[in-house]
């Protein structure tokens, strides 16, 4: 149960295994940016929030001008603020390096996004560094007065995306589009279905390999044995693991992999 009470227009939240610069700003969501010491702005499609640590050894959050509503309906589900991150981090400490890794970075949370926002981000991420990402996606929010729905950019041309200077994303984007659009490819679908049916469903988009579509599995739909793969994990796997990642993850492989990646680029 979330432990938290209203102070004024405010929310105070008692959060264990949560940390924002962790959670907020390791390539999981694009719109979040840091204003401050230990404090962060940004969105939920276009449910705005700020969010600053009061308290680092207590866990103690403050969510500005939100309502109760607010954080039970929304932010309690997308910070998976119900899930016990640290039994997870107890199964994994079976495991020496994984044992390590939960130690320096063990405030990561994964975040349930929006499902088109987050395929759409990582169609736009690849071969890109994160202020890029963020830019492209800030104009791309700017020029249509929030975050668009698929539907919202129906016919639109690889031209008439120019203003998000994506170079040749953008194309990628628009097929994405297309394909939602027709039924072509379904995001319900790739929720329900077994993994590697749900990667293929993905994949059917041009330009959405492996990882983009192990990102959109794990990050928007929760599926928390999807393991995306980028050079720092593969590293990982021939470094550690090179027969796969032990017993103790089984089902919840892309929360170890957090974990991971962000512990081998500290080494």
């Amino acid at each position: 149960m979330t432990d938290f009470y209203v102070k004024g227009r405010d929310i105070v939240l008692k959060q264990a295994d949560f940390d924002l610069d962790e959670t907020l700003d390791c390539g999981q969501a694009f719109r979040w940016v840091k204003t401050g010491d230990d404090e962060y702005h940004g969105f939920f499609l276009n449910c705005e929030l700020t969010i600053s640590c009061l308290d680092r050894a207590d866990g103690v959050f403050k969510l500005e001008n939100t309502t109760e509503q607010e954080l039970l309906t929304v932010w309690k589900s997308y910070f998976d603020l119900d899930a016990d991150y640290g039994e997870l981090k107890r199964r994994y400490s079976e495991d020496e390096t994984l044992f390590k890794a939960c130690g320096f970075a063990g405030g990561i949370r994964i975040l349930r996004q929006d499902k088109w926002e987050t395929l759409s981000s990582f169609i736009l991420s690849q071969n890109n560094n994160i202020p890029r990402i963020k830019g492209i996606i800030s104009r791309l929010c700017e020029h249509f007065g929030g975050y668009p729905d698929f539907t919202d950019m129906a016919g639109l041309t690889e031209q008439e995306l120019g203003f998000l200077r994506a170079g040749f994303r953008a194309k990628y984007l628009t097929d994405a589009v297309e394909k939602l659009l027709s039924g072509e490819v379904s995001l319900e679908k790739a929720a329900e279905a077994e993994l590697d049916e749900a990667r293929a469903e993905l994949m059917k988009i041009k330009g959405v390999g492996p990882k983009v579509a192990d990102c959109t599995l794990l990050f928007s739909m929760h599926r928390l044995n999807a393991f995306p793969k980028d050079v720092w994990v593969k590293r990982v796997l021939e470094q550690w693991y090179p027969n796969g990642l032990p017993e103790c993850t089984s089902g919840t492989e892309g929360v170890a992999q957090q974990y991971l990646f962000h512990y081998i680029r500290s080494l």
